[in-house]
């Protein structure tokens, strides 16, 4: 497990699940983590793009982030190279948890969460879990066609082909906010710690988990 490492405020919970538990698709790895949460997570039905879920409101159902204002509500989003952002405000009434890989990242999920927070940017925090990292992320013409504005988080590698720093691109989606932690992961590269789509082919899933205590 990872624990983030930010300045979130004491009543904020969060996890990050790694390999050493195991695949997140199969229910008897899903009961073991239930094990350690003070409810059964929000489970979403991901599927790369920017709605976010307000939990307070409505059931879980097909989107790539969640939002809570509620005690033991726990948002959960699963991954494999695509980049687990959380986010908490500095009063400690509010959090999120957001699913971006490339498509949603450039779709506008992060800045959908934050509008779903209906919290002052200068008043997050933000943190941003393990995710494929800039040195193998390669990619081609779709890719970085899709983020016109931040051409500074490719490098070219050949013709027609870059390494995307999604860390880079992030952060620059967050600007503004009180704090940005986390980063420098890479799952491609750390085969005994994450699992990677990219790397395996798999299908196995991590978790980041957040929720106000």
């Amino acid at each position: 497990m990872i624990k983030p490492d930010w300045q979130a405020p004491a009543r904020v919970r969060a996890i990050v699940t790694t390999r050493e538990l195991g695949d997140l698709k199969r229910e008897g790895v899903r009961r073991e983590l239930r094990a350690l949460l003070p409810a059964e997570p929000a489970w979403l039905k991901q599927v790369h793009g920017r709605q976010v879920i307000d939990l307070d409101r409505n059931a879980p159902g097909e989107g790539d982030a969640a939002v809570t204002r509620t005690t033991d509500r726990v948002c959960v989003v699963q991954m494999a190279d695509c980049m687990p952002v959380l986010f908490a405000d500095q009063a400690g009434t509010t959090v999120a948890a957001a699913h971006a890989g490339w498509r949603g990242l450039a779709g506008g999920v992060l800045e959908a969460t934050i509008d779903a927070m209906r919290v002052p940017r200068r008043e997050l925090v933000a943190w941003l879990g393990p995710a494929i990292g800039p040195r193998v992320y390669e990619v081609g013409e779709e890719v970085r066609d899709a983020f016109r504005g931040y051409e500074a988080a490719f490098t070219p590698t050949r013709p027609g082909h870059w390494l995307l720093d999604l860390y880079a691109v992030a952060r620059s989606k967050l600007s503004g906010l009180k704090a940005v932690a986390g980063g420098g992961f890479c799952t491609y590269s750390e085969p005994g710690r994450f699992f990677s789509f990219r790397r395996d082919r798999t299908s196995e899933r991590m978790g980041a988990l957040i929720w106000l205590a």
